[in-house]
């Protein structure tokens, strides 16, 4: 009878941990997303300029670059599960002072956003080494494909939220606090449920005294991360740009990117399980390039001819990128404590890097109207991602 007892309360707490997986995940990537849909009528409403506009998007971007090697620093003071629901309570303290209507708030509120979403990124790879040790591949999966589903409704719907709430932006923006809730609910109740199991030790942190930074291998993962999100958020910034320049419609450059994102969710979830699978995953670098340089030669050479087949490729190759990404964090390290310590690095490097991305992509454009030059600068970017990648895809874990 107790040992029924102990393997129906293992089914519960699974599924709470998967819970608690899908709910944080969620909130990762989608109240950032949010803002593109909204940013003119915020823009009118607060009398924004255009450069109080570019910090609604780079502000959580700068967060993220220099906040994750301190998260992942001071993640051995707390149990997983309570840093993710810090988390969840600083980034839904951000998403009400957004939606306040103040100017000042707007960019608090930003910046808290950014800061707890900063913690989710760094803390959640470490809480499924942690919590699904067997199946690290399958949740990854979960994971990536909960952050990115998300994002896809954010973009799609933010506008239609607002209508349907009747508060427009802020309605848009604040929903988005209801998401947090679930997940602050969900890990609240997983807490509850190691005190009254005394199951503590499953979601105690381990400790790790290891320095990432003098690991050659920690930087073949980092700035792999830091060149592939630097491609995704060159396209995210560019892309619509690029498309009516070549005179196609504003709605149609919009089906692109809804054509990018639905492509990056199967994707996604699936990479992380075969990856996990081999023994290095070397061919998937390969593949993943080839793609991605594929990619910006057609934008060189045929602009938006075959576009809805160029999204794909973008889609396969940047969602199959960046679960290998977040699946490296756990595979290429020995314990959970250094799961959150590569994911700190990783993350500070690789938005550190992709921030320059857009920027350069886009001074580029004003020195050649053709684009070529920026989509040759994507090229020998994708170029050096091939050159890590091929480092960070050994079968070779940080510590060795």
């Amino acid at each position: 009878m107790k040992n029924q007892t102990r393997k129906n309360a293992s089914y519960v707490l699974m599924l709470i941990n998967v819970l608690v997986v899908i709910l944080v995940s969620s909130n990762l990537r989608s109240p950032i997303i949010a803002v593109s849909p909204v940013l003119g009528d915020i823009r009118e409403a607060l009398k924004l300029s255009s450069f109080q506009v570019s910090l609604l998007t780079s502000i959580p971007l700068f967060m993220f670059a220099t906040c994750s090697v301190l998260v992942s620093r001071f993640s051995h003071r707390f149990s997983i599960s309570s840093f993710l629901m810090y988390s969840l309570i600083i980034l839904s303290f951000g998403l009400f002072l957004r939606i306040t209507g103040s100017l000042w708030m707007l960019f608090a509120g930003s910046v808290f956003i950014g800061l707890g979403i900063c913690i989710g990124n760094v803390v959640t790879p470490g809480y499924i080494k942690n919590n699904f040790p067997k199946q690290i591949g399958l949740m990854t999966g979960i994971f990536a494909v909960s952050m990115n589903l998300t994002a896809a409704l954010a973009s799609g719907f933010s506008v239609r939220i607002g209508e349907w709430t009747g508060f427009g932006w802020r309605g848009s923006l604040g929903i988005w606090l209801v998401i947090a809730g679930l997940g602050l609910f969900v890990l609240v109740l997983e807490l509850l449920f190691n005190k009254k199991n005394k199951n503590q030790s499953k979601t105690a942190l381990s400790v790790s005294d290891f320095n990432m930074f003098r690991s050659a291998q920690a930087w073949n993962i980092s700035l792999f991360m830091g060149l592939q999100s630097l491609f995704y958020y060159c396209m995210m910034a560019w892309l619509p740009s690029f498309l009516t320049d070549s005179d196609m419609q504003v709605e149609s450059s919009g089906w692109v990117l809804f054509v990018i994102q639905i492509t990056m969710i199967p994707i996604a979830f699936s990479a992380p399980i075969i990856a996990s699978k081999m023994k290095d995953q070397r061919v998937l670098i390969v593949f993943i390039c080839t793609l991605m340089l594929g990619s910006t030669m057609m934008f060189i050479g045929l602009q938006t001819q075959w576009i809805y087949v160029n999204a794909v490729i973008i889609g396969i190759s940047n969602g199959l990128s960046f679960s290998l990404s977040i699946l490296f964090f756990s595979t290429r390290t020995k314990n959970s404590a250094n799961a959150v310590k590569i994911s700190g690095m990783a993350q500070s490097v690789g938005y550190l890097i992709a921030a320059f991305g857009p920027p350069v992509f886009g001074k580029l454009h004003d020195w050649d109207i053709s684009w070529k030059s920026s989509f040759g600068f994507l090229s020998v970017a994708v170029v050096l991602m091939f050159y890590f990648g091929m480092k960070a895809a050994r079968n070779k874990c940080v510590e060795d």
